[in-house]
């Protein structure tokens, strides 16, 4: 699903696993947790890196519907909604 939001729907969804074990006993969580904040909130800081916004008719202001939006030296674009 991950794959398919990133190509067609311009949504980048990630998984975070913070140990082996998929499901850890109830009394190890504090301990997952507390080895794992300072990096959950690093990243949780760089969410809104990068360019966000409208695309506009230069001229009249107007949105523009499905507009593709390219950037030099990325290898996937991103078309505008409505």
């Amino acid at each position: 699903m991950q794959d398919y939001n990133y190509v067609w729907a311009n949504c980048f969804e990630i998984t975070l696993e913070l140990s082996c074990c998929k499901y850890p006993p109830a009394s190890e969580l504090q301990k997952e947790w507390e080895n794992n904040r300072e990096s959950l909130l690093a990243f949780i800081e760089k969410v809104h890196i990068g360019v966000k916004g409208f695309v506009k008719d230069a001229i009249t202001g107007v949105g523009l519907d499905n507009a593709t939006v390219v950037v030099a030296g990325i290898a996937h674009n991103v078309t505008a909604g409505k």
